[in-house]
């Protein structure tokens, strides 16, 4: 009798807390597979994480008690952090990893902390013009680092680092709008508007949408609107559809987006790294409204890079009224010239190979010397660098001295506890 085939490798992929760390994490995940790796997927207890890997296959699925950190939940942090670690600890005891990738947010740290200390090469994801804290702190630790934007490479504290774009899932690629839009109910030939007020801190755009849309009713009755709104407000959006006669398909959460995207004329966006990632994939022209409590302001940076390639149209929350979206809708739907343009732009965007470079990176450089399995490939990598890399005036890694003397704080206090509890 055959032995089964081993794994090439174990590789654990830490994207847990939002959707867009979980997803390029799963796109990821799925490269590593498909090389016949053994991957396994370390989530939050969130529900948007529980949501975001049902109907998933072929990859293990753990969550850990990880507590994201919050003002004045520094205490529940620093006990979630070390339950996180020891629960990583002990399953990389049993199962130990030859590589382990972080996709951002500081549940991701004690499982990359837990997986170097059982000898696993380690790596992280930084997807938006400006690095989270916690990829801020970890890249100091990680022996690589891929981003999305190039602008955000030296903001990393590591000389190992590839501009890769961000990774979107293989589902996310062209498709025919009038089979995507008969497929979720509506008139192939009537443009849709995709409104994704379902990501978390998106209920201003729920907010800014509602105030609009007697103005959109009155003078563009014909678009159809598939509307994401997250679990507190699917029954006010929907009646505000129903009050005004428009053709609406309201869902707290869809699991299909290439298909609400594949339908989309054009979306209405915060402007996260992954959504961005998607809107590319797509080729969607979107009005991006960053939300305005991002850390570091970095939806905004985001965004406003995508606005300097003609890629998308930047507005912010606090100056947004229903005539400036309306009109900023109309020349995107309407005039195919615009449209035509951005979508072009989107292309530039879009790094079909992302998911591949980092997975290809992670197996040789688990495999090679250190430094080694970590360059980056100026083909793959489909971001326009040349022309983001300059834009506006994007704050520092380094940030203000208050905010260093957070950081450092956190980070000292993270080692001291660790420290008593005999875990570093």
């Amino acid at each position: 009798m055959n032995a089964s085939p081993q794994p090439l490798a174990r590789v654990v992929i830490a994207c847990g807390g939002t959707g867009g760390h979980l997803f390029p994490g799963l796109a990821v995940a799925d490269q590593l597979v498909r090389r016949g790796c053994a991957a396994t997927l370390l989530i939050s207890p969130k529900e948007v994480d529980r949501e975001a890997v049902r109907g998933v296959s072929g990859l293990e699925i753990v969550t850990l008690p990880a507590v994201g950190l919050k003002r004045g939940g520094e205490i529940a942090f620093v006990r979630g952090f070390i339950r996180s670690y020891r629960a990583a600890a002990k399953l990389f005891k049993s199962r130990p990893p030859q590589a382990a990738l972080a996709m951002g947010g500081f549940t991701s740290a004690p499982p990359i902390l837990a997986a170097k200390r059982a000898g696993a090469r380690t790596f992280l994801h930084e997807s938006n013009t400006i690095p989270g804290r916690a990829n801020r702190w970890l890249s100091r630790v990680v022996h690589c680092a891929f981003v999305g934007f190039p602008t955000a490479a030296g903001r990393l504290h590591n000389r190992n680092v590839a501009v890769t774009g961000t990774p979107v899932r293989p589902r996310f690629r062209a498709r025919t709008a009038a089979d995507c839009r008969a497929e979720i109910g509506f008139d192939p030939a009537r443009p849709v508007l995709l409104v994704m007020g379902g990501s978390q801190g998106a209920r201003g755009i729920n907010e800014l949408v509602l105030q609009s849309l007697p103005l959109l009713a009155s003078r563009a009755p014909e678009w159809q609107w598939f509307h994401l709104t997250g679990s507190g407000d699917a029954a006010k959006v929907s009646q505000a559809y129903a009050a005004l006669k428009l053709k609406a398909v309201v869902h707290p959460f869809f699991a299909e987006m290439e298909l609400a995207l594949g339908a989309a004329a054009a979306a209405v966006s915060r402007a996260g790294a992954s959504s961005l990632a998607e809107l590319a994939a797509m080729r969607v022209p979107a009005v991006l409204v960053p939300y305005p409590a991002a850390t570091d302001n970095h939806q905004f940076h985001n965004a406003r890079a995508f606005e300097a390639t003609g890629a998308a149209r930047l507005l912010e929350q606090q100056s947004a009224t229903p005539e400036t979206l309306f009109q900023l809708l109309l020349d995107v739907v309407e005039k195919p010239a615009v449209h035509e343009k951005m979508q072009t732009a989107l292309g530039q965007w879009h790094a079909p190979h992302a998911a591949e470079q980092i997975a290809e990176a992670m197996l040789a450089h688990a495999g090679a010397g250190a430094g080694e399995g970590c360059r980056p490939d100026s083909q793959s990598a489909a971001t326009p660098a040349s022309r983001t890399a300059g834009i506006g005036n994007s704050p520092k890694s380094s940030g203000s001295p208050r905010a260093s003397r957070s950081r450092i704080g956190v980070a000292a206090s993270q080692k001291t506890v660790l420290q008593r509890e005999g875990v570093a």
